[in-house]
C-alpha cells in the first residue's frame, strides 16, 4: 500500500505542533506515575468510527480517576475532529489512521498526596497511519492464542473499565506468550481461571451455535466488542455474555479477538491445539463481511494490502 510521509500535527495543551516537536515534562504524571487515561479510535475511509462512544468512555475514565480535563466532552469531540482534519490530507486515500487520546493529571510533585491535580491536565491528541502489517496474515491463517502465566489485574485492584496507559501487566503477559510462540497473541485469565481479555482487545468463542464473550468485569468493555454483538444480532447469531475457561476455547468451533485496529482477528490455534478444524471459520468471516459493509471498507483486503 502506498503512503505519504508527512509529519502529523499533534494537539498538545492548546497548540498544534509537529509530532517530532511534541514534548511533555519529565515530571508529568504520565511519566512519573503512568497516571494517564487513554482512548484509541480509527477511521474507515477517513471517517472516524464511533468517536462519540470513545469520547464518552474517555470521560467516564476521567470521572472515575478524578482527572479534570478542563473541557467538556463536546469540546473534546470537536477538537478531535480538528486533529483529524489537519492530518488526514497527509495520508493517501486508501490509508486510514489512528486517533489517540492521552490525558494525564498534569505535573507531578513528590509529596504526600499523588492524587492532587497541581496543574492543568496534560491533553495529547495525535494521529498515526493505521499500519496493519503485523496482523494482516491472521485474517487468512488465524493467529495462535496463548495463555500467559500472569493473570489479569483483578477489578478489586483496578477496574478494567478504566482505559488507562499503565500497561506493565499486559506487556509482561505478552513477553510470556512470546516465549511459546513469537507470533502468539495473549489471552489473560482472571484470578479465578476465567477468560478475561487480550492486551488490547476482547475475546469471543463460537460454540454450540452461540457466540460467547466474557463479562466486562475483568475485561475492558470494548467498543469493538459491542460492535460484534450488534452485528451478530443483525445476522441472527445468538450471543451470550458469560464466564468461560480455557477448556471452552479448546473445544469451541471458532474463536477470535476484537480490537480497534484489526476489528476481528481469528484465532485458529489455542495453546498449540487447533480451534475447530484449525481454519478461519464461517462466523468470523460473516462478521468481518458485515463490519466491512457497515463501514464501506473491505477490512480484510485493506489489511492484506500491507503484505503486497
Amino acid at each position: 500500500m502506498s503512503q505519504k510521509h508527512e509529519t502529523h500535527l499533534v494537539y498538545l495543551n492548546g497548540d498544534f505542533v509537529p509530532a517530532d516537536e511534541a514534548k511533555i515534562s519529565i515530571f508529568d504524571a504520565a511519566v512519573m506515575l503512568g497516571d494517564t487515561v487513554t482512548e484509541s479510535t480509527r477511521t474507515f475511509a477517513h471517517k472516524p468510527f464511533k468517536l462519540q462512544e470513545h469520547i464518552a468512555r474517555l470521560y467516564k475514565s476521567l470521572k472515575v480517576t478524578r482527572i479534570d480535563p478542563g473541557m467538556t466532552a463536546a469540546e473534546m469531540f470537536d477538537l478531535s475532529l480538528q486533529v483529524l482534519e489537519k492530518n488526514l490530507p497527509k495520508v493517501s486515500s486508501e490509508m486510514d489512521v489512528w486517533l489517540v487520546h492521552n490525558i494525564s493529571r498534569g505535573l507531578f510533585v513528590a509529596g504526600a498526596d499523588p492524587t492532587k491535580q497541581r496543574s492543568q491536565a496534560t491533553i495529547i491528541i495525535h494521529t498515526a497511519p493505521m499500519i496493519l502489517r503485523d496482523w494482516a496474515r491472521f485474517y487468512i491463517e488465524g493467529c495462535h492464542a496463548v495463555t500467559p502465566f500472569s493473570r489479569a489485574v483483578p477489578p478489586e485492584a483496578l477496574d478494567a473499565r478504566i482505559k488507562n496507559r499503565s500497561r506493565m501487566a499486559y506487556t509482561l503477559a505478552e513477553a510470556e506468550v512470546k516465549l511459546v510462540d513469537p507470533q502468539a497473541q495473549s489471552i489473560l485469565l482472571d484470578i479465578h481461571g476465567n477468560v478475561a481479555e487480550n492486551k488490547g482487545g476482547n475475546f469471543f468463542i463460537y460454540a454450540d451455535g452461540v457466540l460467547k464473550t466474557p463479562h466486562a468485569r475483568s475485561a475492558l468493555a470494548g467498543i469493538s466488542r459491542a460492535t460484534v454483538l450488534e452485528l451478530a444480532a443483525n445476522l441472527g447469531i445468538p450471543t451470550q455474555v458469560t464466564d468461560f475457561q480455557p477448556y471452552d476455547i479448546y473445544t469451541a468451533d471458532e474463536a477470535f479477538f476484537t480490537s480497534t485496529p484489526y476489528c476481528i482477528m481469528p484465532a485458529t490455534r489455542f495453546n498449540g491445539l487447533p480451534v475447530g478444524d484449525g481454519t478461519v471459520g464461517t462466523i468470523s468471516k460473516r462478521l468481518l463481511q458485515a463490519w466491512s459493509e457497515l463501514v464501506g471498507v473491505d477490512i480484510v483486503a485493506q489489511g492484506l494490502s500491507f503484505l503486497s
